[in-house]
């Protein structure tokens, strides 16, 4: 089912004490001033803090724990990697595949993609899978044939069941950590397209029930009017995250 949902990924950011000080405010912020309450707030910190702040959320309550990354491997002799089924230990609902820093950096294809993507599912995480151009893609007017292409090699190899489980966000490189952000139409523009190649894929009550998030340098002062837009379900949130009161603020924007 289609949901709207505000997910914050700190990236490699903050000391343990600082992340669970940080919860701590969001959370309590949130209650304190009754919002949020149909939003879906995933928060994903860093590995070694996931036991910690999945704890200290509130149970039974909209917030949910998510990891940035996961193996393509269930087991085995895989130094320094992490498993769908180790996060699913320790609390883990979703987890983040595809960030475009991990395509960047860590040079992961479509190919290896999909292989998590099949592993995080086989271990009963709900994958939010990153999608998005560059600026020079962006520029070249082929923005809609690279996102279609990350589509159907990265993802749309998932049977119907599986799909179901994957929440896509859109993330333009080219707005991401650099202040600039898509502007409302544009962001509409990009999802509508996803949206419509989901129903091509599959069929039209998957596109009308997949959640699809905006991931570029959204922020407290821009949330509102981007998550007006109809094709818009939220956001996957970066720098604003880390912030206490910009991150409610954004939960608040619907």
């Amino acid at each position: 089912m289609r949901q709207n949902i505000v997910a914050g990924n700190w990236k490699m950011n903050l000391t343990l004490q600082d992340g669970l000080a940080l919860v701590s405010e969001i959370t309590n912020m949130v209650a304190d001033e009754a919002t949020g309450s149909a939003v879906q707030v995933v928060i994903c910190p860093p590995f070694p803090f996931l036991y910690n702040v999945g704890k200290q959320l509130p149970q039974g309550s909209n917030f949910h724990l998510g990891a940035q990354n996961c193996s393509d491997k269930e087991s085995g002799a895989y130094t320094g990697e992490v498993s769908g089924k180790m996060l699913q230990s320790v609390g883990a609902e979703y987890v983040i595949l595809g960030h475009s820093e991990r395509r960047q950096y860590f040079k992961e294809d479509d190919f290896l993609l999909s292989q998590k993507l099949k592993a995080a599912l086989a271990a009963g995480l709900k994958p939010i899978f990153c999608i998005g151009e560059s600026l020079e893609t962006r520029e070249a007017e082929e923005t809609f044939d690279f996102i279609r292409k990350q589509l159907k090699d990265g993802l749309f190899h998932l049977s119907n069941e599986e799909f179901a489980q994957v929440v896509i966000a859109y993330e333009p490189i080219w707005a991401i950590g650099t202040g600039k952000t898509a502007t409302s139409a544009q962001a509409q523009e990009v999802h509508a397209f996803i949206r419509e190649q989901v129903a091509r894929a599959y069929d039209a009550e998957a596109a009308e029930n997949t959640t699809i998030l905006y991931g570029g340098s959204a922020n407290a002062q821009n949330a509102r009017e981007l998550f007006s837009q109809p094709d818009v379900d939220g956001g996957l949130i970066g720098g604003a995250s880390l912030k206490s009161r910009d991150f409610t603020e954004i939960i608040k924007s619907f």
